[in-house]
């Protein structure tokens, strides 16, 4: 059956969520930055008679009408997730780039609840210190926000980074694609700033796992210069028994028709 679109109310905001499937299993779909619940639409037709999905847009992403300022806490995803399934009980998570952020962040603050996890080429594995400094200090908002809006400075920045050899041309046209547009720059930092709570804390994050005994599975792109297989090596250190590690020949966009046979089997063993 085609994907349900759904808005819930959440204090003065509207959260749009896609549900697909009528599986008995829950399964909690994260997107990556810039893209939304549509991104998951490729799973329904092999998972639908497993799980229910429910993928969700985030703050300033999709059909969300986010009305509660820069801030969006974990607590009210998970008090979201509860809305949805009116009840609960144990389910599982994807997260895709950011969404694998707040994945992980979600699997740390509800151990219990949760029994499996899919990263695919997860944030949140590594810190960037820019990106802290640019979300979780007042100064470097501040200095954050400035740039955003005088974009000038990044931009002699960046050149001077390429001309060293410092960034990847795939992480240069990233960037370029966000900063060259002004309404780009100001969804980037209200995006950003928005999701800056979401920081898992990875030795606590991997004592549960242990603990709970709670099957992890990572895929990452193999070419990918985004987000880099090694830091879910990294992760998955000490912890082979419960933490997968899968590497396609990809890039970075892994929610694609061609590469969801790869996916799928992740899903359902």
């Amino acid at each position: 059956m085609p994907a349900e679109s759904h808005h819930i109310r959440f204090r003065n905001s509207r959260i749009h969520y896609l549900r697909m499937g009528k599986g008995p299993e829950w399964l909690f779909c994260f997107h990556g930055y810039g893209e939304n619940a549509g991104s998951f639409g490729l799973l329904e037709n092999a998972l639908g008679s497993r799980y229910t999905l429910v993928a969700l847009d985030f703050p300033f992403h999709g059909k969300t009408d986010w009305q509660e300022g820069l801030i969006f806490e974990p607590a009210d995803l998970m008090a979201i997730i509860q809305l949805i399934m009116q009840e609960k009980k144990p389910f599982c998570l994807m997260g895709y780039s950011m969404g694998g952020r707040v994945a992980l962040d979600l699997l740390d603050r509800m151990p219990d609840q949760v029994t499996k996890l899919l990263l695919v080429a997860p944030d949140g594995l590594h810190n960037k210190p820019w990106q802290m400094l640019a979300t979780r200090t007042r100064l470097g908002n501040r200095l954050f926000s400035y740039l955003m809006q005088h974009p000038k400075w990044t931009h002699w920045y960046m050149q001077w980074m390429e001309r060293l050899g410092l960034y990847n041309k795939e992480l240069l046209r990233f960037v370029h694609y966000y900063l060259d547009d002004r309404e780009e720059r100001i969804t980037l930092y209200q995006r950003w700033t928005t999701m800056r709570r979401f920081r898992p804390d990875q030795k606590r994050l991997k004592k549960s796992i242990r603990e709970k005994n709670i099957k992890i599975h990572c895929i990452f792109g193999k070419y990918d210069r985004v987000i880099l297989t090694k830091h879910g090596r990294k992760f998955s250190r000490n912890s082979e028994s419960q933490i997968s590690i899968t590497e396609i020949e990809a890039g970075h966009q892994l929610l694609k028709e061609k590469y969801i046979p790869q996916i799928i089997p992740l899903l359902i063993e």
